[in-house]
């Protein structure tokens, strides 16, 4: 028997979640506690018991697990083994114009999800941006915004995964969408920053063409590896990202401290945790009966399919400061009113997206800023227009698919 009315279970979860993530508790133990607290209020104790088992059995659970955990993996073991300097080393020395450094190399290393990852980018980007008479909030701007840009579009995010995961969609199907939404972004960035600005004399330099060539493809092919083999193979993304871990592996030959620094490392476990998370929340949202009575509210109001799958992902991304935890959330909210498919989908990836580029407690944007010595409000004067022209076009590909 039901202790709470559906629809006043969902309050009371939403506060448990603010108060967890004003309290800063991490996004896996925060999904994880709400599932809990709306299952325990609105489903009977054996049925809690079989939501939670057939949840962590799922096939589509385990293998979302499993790639969050591998590809995390991937990016803390390129920075333990001093192949994530490497790599970036050689692409600034590969680029000989500095507009391609700042606006390649971000985008590079943003293969890589290593928390607050844009600093490993900042000092090559602050070199090459000098040189185009750049200021710090214009430094800011371009790490951080040209560092994100790859993300709709790179099958291997964790991002896209969990979105694909929760919507029941081929990861392609979603991609495909976003090709000309990212082409928008990099032509913003552009215009927005690079567009006037002139490189100074000093930027001619002489290069090793072939040192620097070598050492590039041989950093970057663990990542080139993971994409080649989901892209032309159709391997499952949890088993590729094993196979760049073992070719990094090979490459680097870490030590044994280094590979037991990296495996005890517990963000990886937190990532993985807030896999698990999202899953287990949208099954109880489904089984709870939540999903079917706030879909019924939502449609006698009469909210329009675009609002939902916009307004709502845009202002949790901004509100929570992660794309997991915006599209964890909304996928429940939303599911109950439409049904998903990669035209719906792909709106709500890039909603949830732009809402947590911009948030003021995303923590590339918060440590570049800090890095470049520039303040929040010079760098939305860049970085809002951006969102705005981006989300634009995203509207007008969903509406035109």
């Amino acid at each position: 028997m039901p202790l709470l009315d559906p629809l006043l279970t969902l309050v009371v979860s939403f506060i448990v979640l603010a108060a967890m993530l004003y309290r800063r508790i991490s996004i896996g133990v925060t999904l994880v506690s709400c599932a809990i607290v709306m299952s325990v209020l609105t489903i009977d104790l054996p049925d809690v018991v079989w939501v939670f088992a057939e949840t962590t059995r799922d096939l589509t659970t385990i293998s979302l697990v499993t790639v969050t955990f591998g590809i995390g993996l991937l990016g803390l073991l390129y920075k333990e083994t001093g192949m994530l300097i490497n790599l970036s080393r050689s692409i600034g020395e590969l680029l000989k114009n500095p507009k391609l450094v700042v606006s390649t190399l971000p985008a590079i290393l943003g293969l890589l999800p290593v928390p607050g990852g844009a600093l490993m980018s900042a000092p090559l980007v602050e070199s090459a941006a000098e040189k185009l008479g750049l200021d710090n909030a214009k430094k800011t701007y371009v790490n951080m915004w040209f560092r994100h840009i790859i993300f709709p579009i790179y099958p291997m995010g964790q991002f896209i995964i969990l979105t694909a995961a929760l919507t029941n969609t081929q990861i392609s199907s979603i991609l495909i969408r976003q090709i000309p939404v990212v082409a928008v972004m990099t032509l913003a960035g552009y215009l927005v920053v690079l567009r006037k600005s002139t490189v100074s004399n000093s930027a001619t330099r002489r290069i090793k063409l072939g040192e620097n060539l070598k050492k590039f493809l041989l950093s970057f092919s663990p990542i080139l590896a993971m994409i080649l083999t989901v892209a032309l193979l159709q391997v499952d993304v949890s088993v590729a990202a094993f196979i760049g871990i073992f070719l990094l592996i090979l490459i680097a030959k870490p030590t044994k401290q280094m590979l037991i620094k990296t495996i005890s490392n517990i963000t990886i476990y937190k990532v993985a945790l807030a896999a698990y998370g999202a899953m287990l929340l949208r099954s109880v949202v489904r089984a709870s009966g939540i999903s079917e009575a706030l879909g019924q509210t939502i449609a006698a109001t009469n909210i329009g399919e675009v609002v939902l799958l916009s307004v709502i992902p845009v202002v949790l991304g901004f509100l929570v400061g992660l794309p997991s935890g915006s599209v964890a959330i909304s996928v429940p909210i939303i599911a109950g009113v439409i049904t998903f498919t990669p035209r719906s989908a792909s709106l709500l990836f890039i909603s949830a997206f732009l809402g947590y580029l911009a948030a003021p407690t995303h923590l590339c944007l918060v440590l570049t800023t800090d890095y470049f010595k520039s303040s929040l409000s010079k760098v939305y004067r860049f970085l809002v227009p951006s969102v705005i022209v981006s989300f634009g076009a995203a509207l007008l590909v969903y509406s035109l698919s």
